[in-house]
């Protein structure tokens, strides 16, 4: 397998000090056992706290930086910015990237899981979803641990050298949907360790893993 497909990852290595940072360069790393595709929601106490949402795409984790994180209320549109395209690895990371480095600040995985293509054309037949999102939509559908079912991303503007994109990122009106279900990220536990920000930042600060 291609560790680094057309050179997706150039612009992830050449923000880092990899010398500095815990953060995977990247590697080679086998798909799933049954090829589904793999989703990460990450928590990153940066600058400005945000929620990253990750989708494997192509060999990479096609990224986007959601300020107030993924909602289950079908009525939240959730504003969605693209980051650089980070390794398959990075779906495992959590703990504290180094002041001075870029994203300093600490992570937990918030969710993980895999997702399903849902996106079609008229004539009903799918969509590789690297083409979907080229397109500016793409619907998928979510097995985590705390989100399910399908949504959607859209993009609003941008795309096509047409400046910065932007994205929404919406839930669909089904049998998972419900109201009122903003996460507080301060409060939120991680996937991995059942640990929040403050405790791996603490952990890191002592030396220990989280």
């Amino acid at each position: 397998m291609n560790p680094d497909p057309g050179g997706a990852l150039a612009q992830y290595r050449r923000r880092r000090d990899f010398s500095r940072t815990p953060e995977p360069k990247g590697g080679r790393v086998a798909a799933g056992p049954d090829g589904t595709p793999s989703f990460v929601v990450q928590i990153h106490d940066a600058t400005a706290m945000h929620f990253d949402f990750r989708l494997e795409v192509d060999g990479v984790l096609k990224s986007w930086a959601v300020p107030k994180g993924p909602s289950a209320d079908p009525h939240d549109k959730r504003l969605a910015m693209p980051t650089e395209d980070h390794p398959l690895e990075y779906r495992d990371f959590e703990g504290v990237i180094a002041p001075g480095e870029y994203g300093a600040g600490t992570v937990i995985v918030w969710d993980e899981g895999t997702y399903r293509n849902l996106t079609a054309d008229r004539a009903g037949r799918e969509v590789p979803f690297g083409e979907a999102l080229d397109h500016g939509h793409a619907s998928f559908r979510l097995d985590g641990h705390k989100l399910h079912g399908g949504y959607s991303l859209t993009r609003i503007r941008g795309g096509q050298g047409g400046g910065r994109e932007v994205w929404l990122l919406v839930k669909h009106a089904d049998g998972h949907a419900r109201a009122g279900s903003t996460t507080d990220p301060r409060r939120a536990r991680s996937a991995h360790s059942g640990h929040t920000l403050r405790q791996v930042a603490a952990e890191s600060a002592a030396g220990n893993s989280p």
